[in-house]
């Protein structure tokens, strides 16, 4: 459903101090998967998933989604596409419902979709208690559920949730990761950044490590823990960045 062939940014190019944020990265997610993208801060992480997301353009390489090439057609990427950043906003002075009425109105969607899909969004969230308040007065996790509900309210096939739990009490935490289930089984592709490593455990498929804007290893958690004869993924990914460290004569 998602592919990236070699996608590479480099931020400055010839002006200055140049930064290889993201390095000839390569791989696919199929229907129905989630893919999940582990690494430290600042390893490109959320480079390159801007980069699938058509918010920023790769310095080189390139993404399918849908068998469409991202660069060629950005709107139509976008269109089957649901991004949730770090950074996302919510509008102080609207409610969430109003929020999510605003986005959905956007997305070209009939009014009456967009009403039965935020009620059906409500229940999967746990949103019913606080949708018709002013997001201006939302805790961390009500914030974080609306940008949930906004980026998958017109049923993208592709799902980009850049460390989704992020901050979050743990009652929350687990609300949103059974959502991500959920939509996993419904056949959403899903490309899942964490720092946690049992929520990688847990939730992911397959995925891939990323240090210093390079996919150092990527497949299931149990080719990963052979390849790096390791028996948990915090000790696979280590002994891999120990790799990447000249060592001292």
């Amino acid at each position: 459903m998602i592919r990236a062939e070699s996608l590479t940014k480099v931020f400055n190019p010839g002006r200055g101090k140049v930064v290889e944020a993201v390095r000839e990265a390569s791989f696919a997610v199929a229907r129905g998967e989630i893919f999940g993208l582990m690494g430290p801060n600042g390893a490109g992480k959320t480079t390159l998933l801007r980069m699938l997301g058509t918010i920023i353009t790769p310095t080189s390489g390139y993404c399918l989604v849908g068998g469409l090439r991202a660069d060629e057609q950005p709107e139509e990427v976008r269109r089957q596409i649901g991004f949730l950043s770090g950074n996302t906003k919510l509008y102080g002075r609207l409610t969430g419902r109003e929020m999510l009425r605003y986005f959905g109105r956007l997305y070209g969607m009939e009014e009456e979709r967009i009403k039965d899909k935020i009620e059906e969004l409500a229940g999967l969230l746990e949103m019913g208690s606080f949708l018709d308040r002013k997001c201006e007065g939302y805790s961390t996790g009500q914030a974080q559920k609306v940008s949930i509900g906004r980026v998958i309210l017109h049923d993208p096939a592709v799902l980009i949730l850049d460390e989704p739990t992020l901050g979050l009490d743990i009652m929350t935490s687990r609300t949103i990761l059974d959502f991500v289930l959920e939509a996993k089984g419904r056949g959403h592709s899903i490309i899942f950044s964490t720092h946690y490593v049992t929520e990688a455990e847990m939730m992911c498929d397959r995925m891939g490590f990323i240090h210093q804007g390079r996919i150092m290893v990527q497949g299931t958690q149990e080719m990963i823990l052979q390849e790096t004869q390791k028996d948990n993924l915090k000790d696979a990914f280590l002994s891999l960045v120990d790799r990447e460290i000249p060592q001292a004569i």
